[in-house]
């Protein structure tokens, strides 16, 4: 299955730096309509489980609640996440398919990724909410 989706990536271009620099740029919707579709089937998809009252593996009602707390810290991930893909060109999900199709420059990217899951692990305590 991962094989197939790193596949789809690529073939969708959705992997191109190019492509990730126009969207950054406000140049092409090609991005924006891809991840416009993943906003929309993920809010129908959520709509789905409530209106079936959708069960876990282990059988338990799966409950989304309606309002969640408000928190500092997404802006401040989102916006460390943000940078990051546009100083790369590259969003950390498809890391791994861009160098398994050449671009092994990524692994750089990957070796970032791994020293920045190392800070937060040391820093989660300090950080705001």
């Amino acid at each position: 299955m991962g094989m197939a989706f790193g596949i789809i990536l690529v073939k969708a271009e959705v992997l191109s730096w190019f492509r990730i620099q126009e969207m950054f740029a406000f140049q092409s919707i090609h991005m924006y309509g891809i991840i416009g579709s993943a906003v929309i089937v993920g809010a129908i998809s959520v709509w789905i489980i409530k209106k079936m009252k959708a069960r876990s593996i282990e059988g338990n009602v799966i409950e989304i609640p309606e309002k969640a707390k408000l928190f500092v810290s997404p802006y401040v991930g989102g916006t460390i996440f943000g940078l990051g893909w546009a100083m790369t060109g590259a969003c950390p999900g498809p890391l791994y398919a861009l160098i398994g199709s050449g671009t092994t420059i990524m692994i750089l990217s990957v070796i970032m990724g791994i020293l920045g899951v190392l800070a937060y692990a040391q820093l989660r305590d300090k950080l705001p909410r």
